[in-house]
């Protein structure tokens, strides 16, 4: 399996998108694009997740919340962290874009205008609330650690900019 290959059984695919991110709950675990694999063998799901940086505290809550949500719909489940290949931000689906910026966290940016954005040089992050490119890097690690804190200078307003990682 490549990078950008996912092997998602159908008949998982609707229960998975149930299961929510913990940290960013607006966000499904489909819509960040940790599951890589879902498949079924009878009555036990095998689920593969690769975690968003290695340390994420938040998978083990996922694999958690995969084995109960499975288990209300008749399956078990057996969880798998893989760390290879790495998670990328292009794994976030469209929708999933479209839902961080909505609950106010910045979509990430292409990988060399996500070090000019958070080294400072440049002002490309856009605020979340009124939508100003003039906001500037508050703190390299926001609420976690794949996220930076950014500041409007506009509106004045703190939001987090989820770190483009590829």
């Amino acid at each position: 399996m490549t990078s950008a290959e996912v092997n998602i059984d159908e008949r998982l695919a609707p229960l998975l998108r149930e299961v929510s991110d913990p940290e960013i709950p607006v966000l499904s675990i489909m819509d960040m694009g940790v599951v890589r694999e879902a498949r079924l063998e009878g009555k036990t799901a095998y689920i593969k997740l690769t975690p968003t940086y290695s340390g994420c505290p938040a998978m083990d809550v996922m694999g958690v919340d995969i084995q109960r949500l499975l288990k209300k719909y008749g399956y078990d489940a057996k969880v798998e962290l893989v760390l290879s290949p790495a998670w990328t931000t292009d794994w976030i689906t469209p929708s999933g874009r479209a839902s961080l910026e909505a609950y106010g966290i910045a979509v990430p940016l292409e990988p060399e205008a996500d070090k000019a954005a958070l080294t400072g040089s440049e002002r490309i992050v856009k605020c979340t609330h009124c939508g100003s490119q003039n906001t500037r890097v508050v703190s390299a690690f926001g609420s976690t650690a794949c996220k930076a804190l950014f500041q409007c200078d506009d509106c004045l307003e703190p939001f987090d900019y989820f770190k483009c990682l590829k």
